[in-house]
C-alpha cells in the first residue's frame, strides 16, 4: 500500500496542538455542573460494553457536525445551549481530538478529555450501565 501523506496518528497530533485538552482528574470535578455539556461520541456498542458518564449526551461521530449545525435538518437543540461548556470524549481521545478540531473549524467552541474513557473509571470517574437497545 501507498504511504499517506499524512497519518492519523499526525491528524491527531495537530488537533490536540490547537483544541482543549481536560484531564480526567478535572472533568470528574465537572461532572455535576450544570454548565458542562459531556459528549460521548463511542459507538452504541461501546457505550452497552464499558457503560457511560452519569448524565453524558451520547452524539454517535459520524452525526455530529449535522447535529451541531443549526442549519442542519439533523441539528439537535442540545448543542444550541447559551453559555455551556461542551467536552466531548471517545475512548482514547483520538476521535474526540478530531472531532473538536473539526467543531473549531465550524466556529463551535469545545474541548475533549485528553485521555478519553479509557482511564475514566480507574481515576474514580462514575459510570452508568448502558441498557441495550
Amino acid at each position: 500500500m501507498k504511504k499517506l501523506k499524512t497519518s492519523s496518528a499526525d491528524m491527531v497530533a495537530a488537533a490536540r496542538a490547537r483544541i482543549e485538552e481536560i484531564e480526567t482528574a478535572d472533568l470528574i470535578a465537572m461532572v455535576e455542573d450544570p454548565d458542562v455539556v459531556i459528549v460521548d461520541i463511542r459507538d452504541i456498542r461501546e457505550r452497552q460494553r464499558t457503560g457511560a458518564i452519569p448524565g453524558s449526551v451520547h452524539a454517535p461521530r459520524g452525526m455530529i457536525e449535522f447535529w451541531v449545525d443549526p442549519d442542519s435538518p439533523y441539528h439537535k437543540e442540545v448543542f444550541a445551549q447559551e453559555g455551556k461548556k461542551y467536552v466531548f470524549h471517545c475512548a482514547s481521545g483520538w476521535r474526540s481530538a478530531l472531532t473538536v478540531a473539526t467543531l473549531q473549524d465550524m466556529g463551535f467552541e469545545a474541548a475533549h478529555l485528553k485521555e478519553g474513557f479509557s482511564t475514566w473509571a480507574e481515576k474514580g470517574g462514575p459510570v452508568e450501565p448502558v441498557e441495550k437497545t
